[in-house]
């Protein structure tokens, strides 16, 4: 594992600051920039010791690697990859676990899209495989605002297993596929539930689909087949949370 990187945008950073202010290595600012979220993240850096340097523009795209960084660019200690050990403790704690499941989602836009809903529906963590799916990215921080610092990201070694023991302690498996007989507002999900949702056009892989308790479509009225996959995230995210509120 790297040991550094890169991280840039002004929610990733606030976040950072002040729930992991031991992994900022160094602070680089936009020479010129001067507002007060930007001041706040300053003193924030400044307070805690670390050296902030003012740059040219050219000077943060290079560290940005192009990315939209809104002239705040910081070197950073690289944040912890929780397992599906970590995930069995949480399980413990959480008599009606909220759980996102993402297989083989690859765009880090997507990822951290659907990173900031889930925080947003209170989901209590988001599952993807170690391989083939996007994972913590500066992209994907600054995408998610703020939310890939709050909302646990576990990478698992194998899904399907994964899934087989989510189901032993009683956690219902949804899978969403366009085949599906039921639609989202026909099924009842009010318990132990975990959301699975498939990779940008493929959807899930056989072996997932085969250990998903249940599968539910979106309903589709119009021309396309399909929608975004983190669109379609928000979509069945907030159906759970209408029902688990009714």
């Amino acid at each position: 594992m790297a040991q550094q990187e890169w991280l840039y945008g002004i929610h990733a950073l606030t976040s950072v600051i002040e729930r992991e202010p031991e992994r900022i290595i160094e602070l680089f600012i936009l020479k010129g920039r001067d507002d007060k979220s930007v001041h706040d993240i300053v003193n924030q850096a400044r307070r805690l010791g670390v050296s902030v340097q003012f740059c040219q523009r050219k000077v943060l795209d290079s560290k940005a690697d192009g990315g939209q960084h809104q002239g705040v660019v910081a070197k950073v200690k690289p944040a912890k990859v929780l397992t599906e050990h970590d995930l069995a403790g949480m399980l413990e704690s959480r008599p009606m676990p909220f759980l996102l499941v993402l297989d083989g989602v690859t765009d880090p836009h997507n990822l951290g899209a659907c990173i900031r809903t889930a925080d947003a529906a209170g989901v209590d963590a988001v599952i993807v495989p170690k391989d083939k799916s996007a994972t913590l990215t500066p992209v994907v921080r600054k995408v998610a605002c703020g939310a890939a610092d709050v909302m646990p990201l576990i990478q698992v070694t194998n899904l399907a297993r994964t899934l087989r023991d989510l189901q032993d302690t009683g956690v219902w498996i949804v899978g969403t596929a366009g085949e599906a007989k039921n639609d989202i507002y026909q099924t009842k999900m009010t318990g132990p539930i975990a959301l699975v949702m498939g990779a940008e056009g493929k959807g899930m892989r056989r072996l997932t689909r085969e250990h998903c308790d249940e599968l539910i479509k979106l309903p589709m009225a119009g021309s396309v087949s399909s929608l975004n996959v983190s669109v379609a995230t928000g979509i069945c995210l907030y159906e759970i949370v209408r029902q688990r509120q009714a």
